[in-house]
């Protein structure tokens, strides 16, 4: 298999050079798209026929849930990459990422909390789920701490791969966690690979913001890995010369 792929994605210059004028479309797309999505779920999507317009908050919670969990996962494989192959794109690609994840994470603990108390009649319990999330918010803190709090960037950037990597253990428990314990929690909402099992009219909405948060958030960590390269190569004479060209 040809690497020379992974080569130029290691490669600050060539990552800053390909990708700078990627995330403001992203984010204009991702912006008409999730208005539209959040409009669609709030204003014109049918009520649920068991809990009534508390529901709606599935337009927010889910897509958050969901990249919660995938921005870990991305971390957690950067991470192995790092630890592997030493490739110097992989810690600040984990710098970028990990507020957003944790931002997402906490949106889905406090969307999820508004849902409950209509629905369940309590705004927290310590099942399965609930517990497992908040743990990931937890790992991502304490990523978040290690890369801003230890000196040696070095060390920081070894020790916050080796959490990411062994985090990922907890994204497992947090997918099964309705299957393999009785838990308050519902099951998946929101599965590709099966049809769903709400409206159609519920579920467009759905998928829109879904693909929505995708975007945005790859527009916001694009934007962040290059704050990060602007920092790392500081420096180097060609980042001053994309400076002088094209400014920041």
């Amino acid at each position: 298999m040809n690497w020379v792929w992974l080569h130029k994605l290691g490669s600050p210059k060539w990552f800053y050079q390909s990708f700078k004028r990627w995330p403001t479309p992203l984010f204009v797309i991702a912006s008409v798209l999730l208005i539209t999505a959040l409009i669609w779920g709030l204003a014109f999507a049918p009520e649920d026929y068991q809990q009534g317009n508390s529901f709606r908050i599935i337009y927010l919670h889910v897509p958050a849930a969901i990249l919660a969990q995938s921005c870990y996962l991305a971390l957690g494989l950067a991470g192995l990459i790092f630890l592997v192959w030493k490739i110097k794109m992989a810690p600040l690609f984990m710098r970028a990422v990990a507020p957003l994840g944790a931002l997402m994470a906490f949106v889905a603990l406090a969307s999820g909390a508004i849902w409950g108390k209509p629905t369940w009649g309590t705004w927290w319990v310590w099942d399965a789920r609930l517990t497992s999330v908040l743990i990931l918010l937890f790992l991502y803190f304490g990523i978040m701490a290690i890369q801003n709090a230890l000196e040696d960037r070095s060390v920081a950037d070894k020790t916050a791969a080796v959490i990411g990597l062994l985090g990922l253990l907890n994204l497992p428990i947090i997918k099964y966690s309705v299957v393999w314990w009785n838990t308050l929690h519902q099951g998946a909402s929101f599965k590709l690979t099966e049809k769903p099992s709400m409206p159609v009219e519920m579920w467009l909405p759905l998928l829109l913001s879904v693909i929505a948060f995708y975007l945005l958030t790859a527009a916001l960590v694009l934007w962040r890995i290059e704050t990060q390269i602007m920092q790392t190569e500081a420096r180097s004479e060609w980042l001053k010369t994309e400076v002088l060209k094209d400014g920041i």
